[in-house]
């Protein structure tokens, strides 16, 4: 049985991005815990505020957010951090080597009907001769990471990571409070036929990705001579989960139902960590148009396109884009 270990097949030992990656793990743990407490914590529900997104906050919402902003500026590691549920990036350590961007409960609508929820995380360090904490410092494409990750809690708690080193999943040993590795290198198979997506939201895609759809969905008697299951869990933690475990495309395209927000995922908490994540564990990522991970970023809050998972699928799906 090997414990958390956050280097796994890394040539070089970075200490202190060891150091960091534990204390994101404790932080993922009480989360865990707060969680399986539910209403018998007074944990569910939501409160009167907004976030800068203009959504709803739950009550886990302010307490993941709070708790993993206070234990990642107290390690002394981190330069600032941002955060989905923050207005702007808060500054940490003037010393410090890194930069953490955060979704601290990814699918919070999910929280009170007892479904999958998850916390997702991105790592880059400080670029070379930037002194202060501001947001120009976060504005780095998503091939800047150093490692990134979620925990995703469900009937156990999991805990997928990479450090540009393959993805490896560890899961929550309540016996001892540490996380086992379970999984030493994660790999999604090139060919899939689950896909996931809203299909509330069709009839506002644009052309491409509807008739990629419905390629889909006429299974064997159309263009793809197959057929497909497609599975929507309201969490992209939870989606992306079974895309690296058993492979599958999952996307969450461009719409226009609001000319002024036509993509609904934050690139630097979701699309990005996630990226890399698939990318590691030999899929792709997309908008539909370029690699996600090659978008240089305008904004800490910037929304994009998602299209990821098992890679000959993803290549079919961009054909339709071209």
């Amino acid at each position: 049985m090997q414990r958390f270990d956050p280097v796994l097949r890394q040539d070089k030992v970075d200490l202190d991005l060891i150091s960091l990656l534990n204390t994101l793990n404790t932080a993922c743990k009480e989360i865990s815990f707060r969680l399986s407490q539910g209403a018998l914590a007074g944990i569910l529900g939501s409160t009167t505020d907004e976030n800068i997104q203009g959504e709803t906050q739950k009550k886990l919402d302010v307490i993941s957010n709070d708790l993993i902003k206070e234990i990642l500026l107290e390690s002394g590691l981190v330069r600032a951090i941002a955060s989905e549920e923050e207005d702007t990036i808060v500054a940490g350590s003037p010393d410090g080597r890194f930069l953490v961007c955060f979704d601290p409960l990814d699918g919070s609508s999910n929280i009170d009907i007892n479904s999958l929820v998850g916390t997702i995380f991105s790592i880059m360090e400080v670029p070379e001769g930037m002194q202060g904490a501001n947001e120009e410092m976060f504005l780095q494409p998503g091939t800047a990471q150093v490692a990134a990750g979620y925990a995703l809690y469900g009937a156990s708690t999991q805990l997928a990571l990479t450090t540009g080193q393959g993805v490896h999943l560890f899961t929550l040993d309540n016996t001892i409070g540490e996380f086992v590795l379970t999984t030493d290198k994660m790999t999604i198979c090139e060919d899939t036929q689950e896909f996931a997506i809203n299909m509330s939201n069709q009839r506002f895609w644009q052309p491409a990705m509807q008739q990629y759809i419905n390629d889909l969905l006429a299974g064997d008697t159309g263009t793809r001579n197959k057929n497909f299951n497609m599975r929507w869990i309201a969490a992209m933690v939870g989606d992306v989960h079974r895309v690296l475990t058993r492979g599958g495309i999952f996307t969450y395209p461009s719409d226009n139902r609001n000319p002024n927000k036509p993509y609904k995922l934050r690139l630097m908490y979701e699309a990005n960590p996630m990226s890399f994540l698939v990318e590691q564990a030999g899929g792709l990522s997309s908008t539909g148009y370029e690699r996600i991970m090659e978008i240089e970023p305008t904004e800490i809050h910037q929304r994009v396109a998602v299209i990821l998972g098992s890679k000959n699928e993803v290549e079919t799906c961009l054909g339709y884009h071209k």
